[in-house]
């Protein structure tokens, strides 16, 4: 019977071949081999046999234990594995029939589904074509929803750590790059960037993560970095706390961060061309990695500001230009500010061409609905150029203060180089005589007996000092001698009584001497020309809350600072003239200023002023201040420094208890991190920040006027809030009533 059978083959294929060579189209041998194959006919279905089945007669079985469909990552990695590699395990099939059970020429995969479908990707892609011939075992004798069941239970995945390792070694024993092991397995180029630095940790540590000791998060917090040393070190000292941003923190405490100000001035490639390294996470959002060597950091960025001096200095002029990272608040210098500068008539009139010439062009060419000709608005440009630069001329350092005067430039808080003009040295200060003029120190000075001040220099036709010699007769001496200081001790006392008299009986001129005091205190430092002793002292707020003077707060400060220094006389003997002919407004903010910079609402551990927080309250309150104007809570201002509790009752109180509980499991920094998404646009501040409200209270009713509720998941509505009555601006909260954000 056999022997008849494969008479009947060899015929069948010699009539095949005698057609396929009588076909005047030229075929490949593959083609013709196929079309043989197809015209067999179907051998018997004998279980076990290994088949080849054109793939467009395979079909899913209706009897495949797995229902969840297969995702397209996996189809995706099973394409490109196939590829890559050919086909490594068979498929197994059944034949299909029809109701009759007679075979439909068809057959249902049992096992091997994914592989199908990955090859009908590969169709689509036009790799293959669809008739392709698949490797298949057919499986009569089994049931076919038992094998199915069996294939994808009865096996055990590879360890990741053996994945990882793996990985590694493909990259370092073939030179694949990520891109090429990327293609042959159907994953992105990241994925196996991230497989082949977990594969470079520390071998003792893989061997506890192996052993179960380390989490997969803890392990790819170890990868940060690919120093073994460092990684063994960290992870000998982490003892209970086993958090991966602790361990990434603990990791990078000696590495700058690419988005701290230092790393963004100088660059990642002006860095790496010194040298350094930047190291990436690859599992986190790292925003760009960190810079390995914080030495070479600081060198980089001082070499770089030291170069922007020296240009400033000789583009400028100042006597001395330094250049620091930091701000050098110590200093200890007076500082001089720009001036309203007098242009030469040669100025002016260029400006008032310019301005006249822009002016025409404007009326000529302004009711136009087409685009400017390209040398209208060439001559445009020039124009306005010209206007600017000679405006900018009008505002300026003296030239006096530039040739005594010096800059700093330091590193702003945004990575960009910040210039700071016009401070003068105490040896650049002006003459003696001048210094005389203003009230300057008076040196050589002695007291005698009644308490008169002489000068060590005076002394007697003997060499004796006057105050030594013993009292002589009063002579009549000279109508033009200067009184005894006693005697003008006295009557100046009598005059200052008199002045305090009548000062308490006019307010408005009490204004101007206050102001007076106050200005020539803030603006004029080194002297002491003001007959009120009124001292105005003002904390240094940058020791107590890094960057505090980077924000938006500090720069409409100095630049309401700037502005009146600008406006102040140069001569210290005029501010009284000037401040006596400013209407009552400008007094009025004149006097706001000076006071407000002597406001000290700090909180410090070694000083205790309750009196003195309740008065700041109470300023607060008058002032109707909303910190949310300058102050946003975030993880870095504000849940990153405080405890999981902390972050909780935050957004317990402003959210809601449902929102609270969400977050309740998770870690540290993503809570922190979900807590800012949260509270964004709420109006929360922290009890320190908030201002009591004054008035009456709103009734629960209002609680509808609260600002909304930032949700993590968008299906679940925010139904359950904080008990907020809202008035206006005001929220009460616990009992008190605060401001929050107005609307």
């Amino acid at each position: 019977m056999a022997r008849t059978q494969k008479k009947a083959v060899t015929a069948a294929t010699a009539e095949a071949v005698e057609a396929t060579a009588a076909n005047a189209e030229i075929r490949s041998i593959g083609e013709a081999v196929a079309e043989v194959v197809a015209a067999l006919p179907a051998p018997k279905a004998i279980s076990g046999a290994e088949l080849f089945v054109p793939l467009d007669k395979l079909k899913k079985s209706p009897r495949n234990a797995r229902k969840t469909p297969h995702s397209e990552a996996h189809i995706e990695a099973l394409a490109a594995s196939i590829d890559a590699k050919g086909m490594l395990q068979n498929l197994v099939v059944e034949p299909e029939t029809d109701e009759a059970g007679e075979p439909t020429g068809f057959y249902l995969v049992t096992v091997g589904e994914g592989r199908r479908l990955a090859h009908l990707l590969r169709v689509k892609r036009k790799q293959i074509r669809k008739t392709e011939r698949v490797r298949c075992v057919l499986d009569t004798a089994n049931d076919p929803q038992e094998i199915s069941l069996d294939e994808n239970v009865t096996r055990e995945a590879m360890h990741p750590a053996d994945q990882f390792e793996a990985f590694r070694e493909l990259a370092e024993h073939r030179g694949w790059g990520a891109e090429e092991i990327a293609a042959r397995f159907g994953v992105t180029a990241h994925v196996v960037k991230q497989r082949m630095r977990l594969g470079a940790v520390n071998p003792k540590l893989m061997q506890v993560y192996r052993d179960g000791d380390l989490t997969l998060d803890q392990l790819m917090a170890f990868a940060v970095t690919d120093d073994h040393a460092r990684q063994e070190q960290v992870y000998a000292g982490l003892g209970y706390n086993r958090e991966p941003w602790t361990i990434r923190r603990d990791l990078t405490r000696t590495h700058v961060q690419a988005n701290d100000r230092k790393a963004i001035f100088v660059g990642p490639d002006a860095y790496t061309e010194a040298g350094g390294t930047i190291i990436r996470d690859l599992f986190t959002e790292d925003r760009g990695g960190y810079y390995d060597d914080p030495a070479l950091l600081d060198q980089l960025v001082i070499d770089k500001l030291e170069r922007i001096a020296v240009d400033l200095r000789e583009a400028e002029g100042w006597k001395w230009v330094e250049a620091f990272i930091d701000f050098p608040h110590a200093h200890g210098l007076r500082r001089v500010y720009p001036q309203t500068m007098m242009l030469s008539e040669a100025d002016e009139a260029a400006y008032a061409a310019a301005r006249q010439e822009f002016d025409d062009l404007t009326a000529e060419w302004e009711n136009t609905d087409d685009d400017l000709p390209p040398d209208v608005d060439e001559r445009f440009a020039e124009l306005e150029a010209e206007i600017e630069r000679i405006d900018a001329m009008r505002e300026g350092h003296d030239p006096d203060d530039i040739s005594r005067g010096g800059v700093f430039v330091t590193l702003n808080h945004d990575g960009t180089a910040r210039i700071e003009r016009g401070f003068i040295r105490p040896e650049d200060e002006m003459s003696e005589p001048e210094r005389e003029e203003a009230g300057g120190v008076n040196n050589g000075i002695r007291v005698n007996e009644d308490g008169e001040i002489i000068k060590d220099d005076e002394r007697d036709g003997v060499g004796y000092h006057v105050s030594g010699l013993a009292p002589q007769e009063e002579e009549e001496g000279d109508a033009g001698q200067p009184l005894t200081d006693l005697l003008t001790r006295d009557l100046t006392a009598h005059r200052t009584l008199g002045l305090r008299l009548a000062l308490g009986e006019q307010p408005d001129i009490a204004l101007i001497a206050v102001t007076h005091a106050l200005a020539a205190q803030t603006f004029y430092r080194s002297v002491d020309a003001h007959a009120l002793e009124i001292r105005p002292t003002s904390p240094h707020l940058g020791g107590h809350a890094n960057g505090i003077e980077d924000t938006a707060a500090a720069k409409m400060l100095a630049d309401r600072h700037a502005g009146w220094a600008a406006d102040m006389p140069q001569n210290l003997g005029e501010l009284w003239d000037f401040i006596a002919v400013l209407d009552h407004v400008s007094i009025m903010a004149l006097f706001a200023h000076c006071a407000s910079l002597t406001v000290n609402a700090l909180k410090l551990p070694w000083e205790q002023r309750p009196r003195a927080q309740r008065t700041a309250d109470k300023l607060a309150t008058a002032l109707v201040l909303d910190m949310n104007q300058h102050w946003t809570p975030t993880v870095r201002t504000y849940f990153g420094r405080v405890t999981k509790a902390h972050i909780l009752a935050a957004v317990r109180e402003a959210v809601g208890d449902q929102a609270a509980d969400r977050i309740a499991a998770m870690k540290k920094q993503p809570m922190a991190e979900a807590a800012e998404q949260l509270l964004a646009g709420t109006g929360w501040l922290p009890p320190l920040l908030r201002t009591e409200c004054t008035g009456s209270r709103a009734s629960a009713d209002a609680v509808a006027e609260t600002p909304e509720a930032v949700e993590l998941d968008p299906e679940t509505p925010a139904t359950d809030t904080a008990d907020y009555s809202v008035e206006e601006n005001c929220v009460e909260v616990d009992g008190a009533t605060f401001h929050i954000a107005a609307e």
